[in-house]
């Protein structure tokens, strides 16, 4: 085979390999689903009436979009620890050893995260529809937003694979993930409009990838106009990706 079609096989090989791990512990997955199921519940019928939302559908419809956001920001939670886990293992050693392609590890890793994601992320969007979420902008628009999720999940995948691989340890992972995660996707537009803040902390909010891109969707599905939120949104998801995917490479590499 030629190197790409190499790289393919051997891409496709390893996330067959994750997926398979998950869905013999079907556990995870549903655990995977409770998080931001009790978000959405909890946004909707315990703060939902305390705040305020000028959009088509209320609340609701405001809400749904930071979730989904939340959800795919969230899902790389897996891919650090899991990784930090392998290397403690000895796992990561033993993939370089083999004879395949040096891309395949982390490359199906990321596939098999966009998989668990996609399917994440339409489960959410069936629990919002049972509790309120109706899309405005068409069906064009709502595969959109689910796709630019779908995005935002990788490119924080590729953040967190290189922590992983960095850190080395399941427990230092999970505690730096939080440090960072945690303040990046509540100290935005995801649950509460950013004009609700303080001026000192809207200065942060209006100017990170969240809200950029959790604006440009909740504008997708409700048909509202995307003003400048969807070209920011792809000007922070390119860099991360140029930055932090061979960032990711060059720490496996040498991770031992």
């Amino acid at each position: 085979m030629s190197s790409l079609s190499w790289a393919i096989s051997d891409t496709w090989v390893m996330a067959k390999r994750n997926l398979t791990v998950w869905l013999r512990v079907p556990a995870y997955l549903v655990f995977t689903l409770v998080q931001p199921t009790i978000f959405t519940l909890l946004f909707r019928y315990v703060f939902g009436g305390a705040i305020h939302a000028d959009v088509p559908g209320g609340y609701v419809n405001y809400l749904l979009p930071g979730i989904i956001g939340q959800t795919a920001a969230f899902a790389s939670f897996a891919t650090a620890i899991s990784l930090a886990v392998e290397v403690q293992k000895g796992v990561v050693d033993r993939m370089r050893a083999m004879p395949m392609a040096r891309s395949a590890f982390l490359g199906g890793r990321l596939l098999a995260d966009v998989v668990r994601m996609t399917v994440t992320i339409l489960v959410i969007v069936g629990v919002g529809y049972a509790v309120g979420f109706r899309f405005h902008g068409g069906f064009g628009r709502a595969v959109a937003m689910v796709v630019l999720a779908i995005v935002l999940g990788a490119a924080v995948c590729c953040i967190s694979a290189t922590i992983g691989l960095w850190l080395k340890d399941e427990e230092s992972t999970q505690a730096f993930g939080m440090i960072w995660m945690f303040p990046l996707t509540f100290v935005s537009s995801a649950f509460v409009p950013v004009s609700s803040m303080p001026g000192w902390l809207q200065a942060f909010a209006v100017n990170q990838p969240i809200t950029h891109v959790v604006n440009a969707m909740r504008a997708l599905a409700l048909g509202l106009p995307l003003h400048d939120d969807l070209w920011l949104s792809a000007v922070w998801l390119v860099a991360i990706f140029a930055v932090f995917a061979p960032l990711a490479v060059r720490v496996y590499k040498r991770v031992s």
